[in-house]
Order: C-alpha cells, then structure tokens, then sequence
C-alpha cells in the first residue's frame, strides 16, 4: 500500500527541505517527490516531518526503571512509552547498581535484541564504575572500580547487542580495560568525573569516544584547569547534552556549541516518570519529586531530566538560538551516528523504514510513524 505524505518541510537528517513530499509504501520510504506533484489523497501537515528521533539515555519510562526488574517485555514497553514522546530508538539506561542487577538488565537486552523489539538498539550502562565526587544521584554506597568480571560481562554484552554505551570514570578503570571495551565495540562515555583535562584525554587514547551530559557530575572548565569539560569540547569526542535550560544554562550551552561544531548530540536523561502524570516516583529508596520542570531528591540534587527530544529541540532554538536543523540533526542523525546505526536510523532517504516524527511549526509532537504506521504523540 502506498501512502503520500506532505509537511511543510521534510528534515532528511542534515537539511530542512520545503515543498516535498514522502511516498511510504510497506512500511519503507520509496521516494522523495516535489510537493506539487502529490496526489490529492496525500495526507498534509503544515508542520515538520523529520527522522524518529534517537534518544541514547532514558532511565525508564511508562513507570518502569531499567533495574532489578527489568525483562525483555519491560525494555519494550519503555520503548513503546518514548515512541509515543517522539523518539522512535533509544536505549535504555542502567544507572549505578550492583553487579548481580546489572548481569540481569544486560541479559534482558541481549534477549530485546534477539527479538528485535521495536525502537529498542541497544543499552546504556551508567556506573557503576564512577567517581563518588561526581556522584550526582547515583547510590554511592553501590560505586566501585572496574574489575575483571565486570569486564568480561559488558564486551560479551557489546558483541550481542546493536549498541552499547557505558558510562565511566576514569578515576575507576584501568588504560588497558577503557581498550578492552573499545575493541569489543562499546562506546565507552566519561562522566560522572572529576579528572583533569590531562587525564581525560589519556582515556580517550585508550578508546573512550563519547561523554555523558556534557558540564553535569564532572569537572568543570577553570582558567588554569580546564577539566573534563574542557577536554571534551578541546577534543572530537562526542557528547550528550541535556537541553532543558535547567542542567546547563542557555548561554554555556551556546558556548559550547559555538566551540563544538560537531559531535554533540541530545538526551533525555528521563526518568521513569516519562510517560506519566505522576509527581513523584522512588528510585533505590529515594524518593524523585517532579516540580516546575525539575526532577529532585529530596535534598534537591537533581535526578534526571522531566525533558522529551521534542522539548530539548524547542530550547535549543527559543533559548539557545541554534539553527533549526542543528537542533534537530542533535535529535536525530548525530545520536544515530554516535552508536554506529547512521545507516539504518535518524535519516529519511529511500528504502529506510519509515520511522518518522511530525512537529508542529513551533516543534510540538503531534504524530509519530514507525514503520509507516501511524500514532498520536504526547508531550511528555
């Protein structure tokens, strides 16, 4: 069955094209045609149609945690929960958590894998292997150095799954272990750090390639000790960035994208909130509150993000003022890139799946297609 569809304007993954049209047939994209030679059953949107979104870090979603009871069926439903938000792929994320948990969560993934669950590419692993200066919201009591079973379990994890990210400290592994993860394919991301700049750069030599929300739970950039921050924008590794306006202030992040003109892409860093109308969740014990756009322990550290790519995209062209198509590249085609899925996810181009995202003309979700089906989108 065919279907034509007609936007404003198309964003392919690196332009804004105006006056064209999508021909979706099987659930693929089979062509990109002039508007004006749409047929007149063309379903038309006067907003953006862009690639499904690809968020690397969502801590849960729906009211379910990626943790101690996390299964295949439950990594599908958190999927299921951010495809409705606008991102079409994600992974979910396990934040710092003991060994026996995260040897489950990983099996979970491998068996989300096998059966190739719909947006689900892979996992993200944040921690436990982290630096307890920078601990953030993570349980300190569960932080700990990398050791050789730890290892072991992520590079088998790394060969069965599509994408693995896991986030570290330098602080916490050895040159030879950062190496290890890298040869098996892991995308190893510093954070969660308090290093210097020197001794971030030795990481990334060893292999570590990403950096986990860029500026938050790390060392910041000082006038005679630039940090890990000022190692990443210094460097070509990539970063996430959690474009709320609260994580990191307008300006900074306008800095640092005028510094960076490359390889920084968006997260989320949700919780499992996401999804739901919830005002408070708990989390290892801790109670989450949900206030004024904040997600807070109760002694105020932050705890995540109540953010969706959508709302990221917003701040970065209402308050940042970044270009329409970077922000939306951000979203998109740079995250796909970063794990190793360009040429399958984040683009629109003939014989892809259709996994599409239709925004308003001010960037609100309003509808999300994957695999050619359509489904009404929420904003958070």
């Amino acid at each position: 069955m065919q279907r034509v569809v007609v936007g404003r304007a198309v964003f392919d993954g690196a332009r804004l094209l105006p006056n064209v049209a999508l021909v979706i047939e099987d659930g693929q994209i089979a062509d990109l045609i002039p508007a004006n030679h749409a047929p007149a059953d063309a379903r038309k949107h006067d907003g953006v149609i862009v690639p499904g979104l690809i968020d690397l870090q969502v801590n849960g979603g729906g009211g379910i945690w990626v943790g101690a009871n996390t299964t295949a069926g439950t990594l599908g439903r958190i999927c299921e929960t951010h495809m409705t938000l606008g991102s079409t792929g994600c992974l979910p994320t396990l934040i710092t958590d003991s060994p026996e948990i995260t040897t489950s969560v990983l099996a979970a993934g491998v068996e989300a894998a096998r059966r190739k669950l719909p947006g689900f590419l892979g996992l993200h692993i944040e921690g436990p292997h982290l630096d307890p200066r920078r601990k953030g919201a993570h349980d300190e009591a569960l932080i700990r150095p990398m050791q050789d079973e730890d290892l072991d379990r992520l590079c088998a994890a790394a060969r069965a799954l599509p994408a693995l990210m896991v986030t570290l400290a330098p602080e916490a592994v050895r040159h030879d272990q950062i190496a290890a993860l890298a040869r098996a394919g892991v995308i190893v991301s510093l954070g969660h750090s308090d290093c210097s700049q020197e001794v971030a750069q030795a990481a990334m030599h060893a292999g570590a390639r990403c950096a986990t929300h860029l500026f938050n739970a790390m060392s910041q950039i000082g006038n005679r000790a630039p940090g890990l921050a000022g190692a990443v924008l210094a460097s070509d590794c990539a970063a996430g960035l959690i474009a709320d306006g609260i994580h990191v202030h307008p300006t900074t992040m306008r800095l640092a994208l005028a510094a960076r003109r490359h390889g920084i892409f968006l997260v989320s860093d949700c919780m499992a909130l996401a999804g739901t109308n919830a005002q408070q969740i708990a989390l290892h014990g801790r109670i989450i509150r949900r206030e004024k756009g904040r997600l807070t322990l109760i002694d105020g550290t932050l705890a995540g993000a109540d953010l969706t790519l959508p709302g990221a995209v917003r701040v970065l062209i209402e308050q940042v003022g970044i270009p329409a198509e970077r922000a939306l590249a951000m979203a998109s085609s740079i995250p796909a890139d970063v794990i190793g899925l360009g040429a399958t996810h984040g683009r629109i181009a003939p014989g892809r799946s259709a996994d599409l995202l239709l925004l308003s003309p001010d960037y609100h979700p309003v509808s999300v297609c994957r695999g050619g089906e359509w489904f009404k989108a929420r904003e958070r």
